[in-house]
């Protein structure tokens, strides 16, 4: 178990990049199957995401599309629990199939916001991928139709994940050290 040290914190190896591979092909495959025939708009939502929203849309067979937005409700490795919108949407998804392709459900307050501000351009359908999913944080019900992992409540960093703007360019993920 290899371990790194990023601002002075100690973090440890918890899933090599095999298995994360592995778990994006597998929600590729499930947004293939559910998506066939369909043109969805993949909403990837920055910066935490950028990395698994490249490697589904890569492992994606069917006709899709891709747009970003950036919210934000961390600071350092924990939430605030405000939202703040700080990039917006730039295409119209009246009618359209969106999915939201997310980092980490942690509390679901950011999601929570995000579907809220959506739904108010009409899309015709709205399903969230996330590459985690941390059900012991939600405070507040969030359907997650594609999640990749489902992790215990500790703070993770790599593969897009940072800890004040650093660690996102690991390839594995590590789990902060107790």
């Amino acid at each position: 178990m290899q371990t790194i040290e990023i601002h002075g914190k100690k973090f440890l190896t918890s899933i090599p990049r095999t298995s994360i591979e592995n778990e994006v092909k597998r929600v590729a495959a499930e947004i293939n199957q559910d998506y066939k025939g369909k043109r969805p708009l993949l909403l990837g939502v920055l910066n935490g995401a950028f990395m698994f929203v490249a490697d589904l849309m890569r492992n994606l067979d069917i006709e899709c599309e891709i747009s970003f937005v950036k919210m934000s409700s961390y600071a350092g490795t924990t939430t605030t629990g405000a939202v703040k919108q700080l990039l917006g949407l730039n295409e119209s998804i009246e009618g359209r199939d969106v999915i939201i392709v997310e980092d980490i459900v942690d509390t679901g307050l950011t999601m929570q916001s995000m579907l809220e501000t959506l739904k108010g351009y009409n899309p015709a359908s709205i399903n969230i991928a996330s590459l985690f999913l941390k059900p012991a944080r939600l405070k507040v019900p969030i359907d997650v139709k594609y999640s990749a992992f489902t992790i215990p409540d500790r703070f993770i960093v790599g593969y897009g994940l940072d800890y004040d703007g650093l660690g996102r360019n690991l390839p594995d993920i590590y789990d902060a050290a107790e």
